[in-house]
């Protein structure tokens, strides 16, 4: 009687046969058909095609099929049919690139997004291995929490079935008792509120790949669900995080790219040398005509055109530096959840990072004062109140745990799709998303 492993005869993807490539013998290979010219069929996979001469047997485009050939001169000959599974929708054709793929086929093998998820896969791989080595510990933290966070910027997703809430972020009474319906939950803008209370709890070095949500953000460079990357360290200064962040993006981009040189909308950006680092003042004088002063007073007396130059002057010059640029140093109004510059407690310390035109990551030195964070979260609750955005209720057990002791911390927060998008020069982070939300 055959065993189990004798009678199962799986049969190889083409992305299987790099590794097999010369290798003599007959074997089987499985995937869909995207061209037959003559005796000649091209089978494809989500990463690779192979060409495969037939002898036995017959296929059309989109057929799904398993094929029995033989190497010779590092070519699949002699191939022969085993199975073939036609398609209800024989679709494979490539529409235009400007237009939405019609079929999974298309999106995954003839758009490239197959190869995409590969360099993703790769990428996390070196996320996990860079943090592993420098001892580390990967956590995950809620997607369900009672506060997603109070940014001016930043929306939330509700969930239903946890009762709901009325403007204040208050519990709404069941009309049929009169009862609470249980506190509001909603999905998680971030994770940094559970994994601050990591490091108070003793945790020194934690890092975590977490699903994250907003409402709202649509376009080349958002996805209402994304993948956010935030690490932390106890007892570090924003510069260790600043470094960790050079040397990570460095590691990640030069990978999936080949080169440590890449191109961001047609500007070449060098990551082999040092990235420059410059002050939210200095790059406002520098690149929008104002001075040092005069920029961090407007971003309190003035926040829209502080936003309007900073988008439409600053960052379309800092692009096309052809280098990353740390821009550090962002006035206190902007940093709620960062501790004050001692030498000027105007400007708080925090960092984003740009490579090209791309914002990459947002990164503070952490505040740690219990009595500072609740007064900023209330003004932030005033703020959405006065503006008509919802009003999230403050995370008690985050302040609480601020009193019971925050050791000195920094942490980032760093976008993985853009990210991938970089290193394998993706024009959306759509194209490096398995189903990003126009696939739905």
């Amino acid at each position: 009687m055959a065993t189990l492993n004798e009678a199962l005869v799986l049969p190889f993807a083409p992305s299987d046969l790099d590794t097999l490539a010369g290798a003599p013998g007959s074997i089987r290979v499985a995937g869909r058909v995207l061209e037959v010219v003559g005796d000649e069929v091209i089978l494809a996979d989500a990463f690779a095609r192979v060409t495969i001469t037939l002898t036995e047997g017959t296929v059309a485009p989109a057929d799904l099929v398993v094929v029995e050939a033989s190497f010779s001169a590092g070519k699949l000959e002699g191939g022969r049919v085993i199975e073939r599974h036609g398609p209800k929708t024989p679709n494979v054709s490539r529409g235009a690139a400007s237009e939405e793929p019609e079929t999974e086929t298309e999106r995954l093998v003839l758009r490239g997004v197959g190869r995409a998820l590969r360099a993703r896969a790769e990428a996390l791989a070196e996320v996990r291995s860079f943090f592993v080595r420098q001892g580390f510990l990967e956590v995950e933290t809620p997607s369900m929490v009672p506060c997603p966070g109070l940014d001016l910027h930043l929306d939330a997703f509700g969930i239903e079935g946890f009762g709901a809430q009325d403007a204040e972020g208050a519990p709404k009474p069941r009309a049929s008792t009169g009862a609470p319906q249980g506190r509001p939950l909603w999905l998680i803008t971030s994770p940094e509120y559970q994994m601050k209370r990591l490091l108070v709890g003793g945790v020194p070095r934690c890092f975590q790949l977490a699903r994250c949500y907003r409402r709202g953000e649509i376009g080349s460079r958002h996805n209402p669900e994304f993948t956010m990357l935030e690490w932390y360290r106890a007892f570090a200064p924003m510069d260790a995080v600043v470094r960790d962040t050079e040397e990570l993006v460095r590691s990640v981009v030069t990978k999936l790219a080949g080169s440590s040189v890449i191109e961001v909308e047609g500007t070449r950006v060098d990551l082999a040398a040092p990235f420059e680092r410059i002050e939210v003042g200095e790059a406002f004088a520098r690149y929008a005509g104002t001075s040092h002063d005069e920029a961090i007073t407007m971003a309190s007396e003035d926040a829209d055109r502080f936003f309007r130059l900073l988008v439409e002057e600053v960052e379309p010059k800092l692009a096309r530096l052809g280098r990353p640029v740390f821009v550090e140093r962002f006035p206190a109004p902007f940093a709620s959840l960062a501790r004050l510059c001692p030498d000027d407690p105007r400007v708080a310390e925090r960092f984003e990072l740009y490579v090209g035109s791309v914002e990459v990551c947002n990164g503070f030195g952490e505040l740690t004062d219990p009595v500072e964070q609740r007064a900023r979260f209330e003004r932030d609750q005033a703020q959405r109140r006065a503006e008509g955005k919802s009003v999230y209720p403050i995370d008690e057990r985050f302040v609480a745990a601020l009193a019971e002791g925050l050791p000195p911390a920094a942490g980032n927060a760093l976008g993985v799709d853009r990210l991938v998008a970089l290193g394998i020069g993706a024009r959306a982070i759509g194209d490096v998303t398995a189903f990003p939300y126009t696939w739905l």
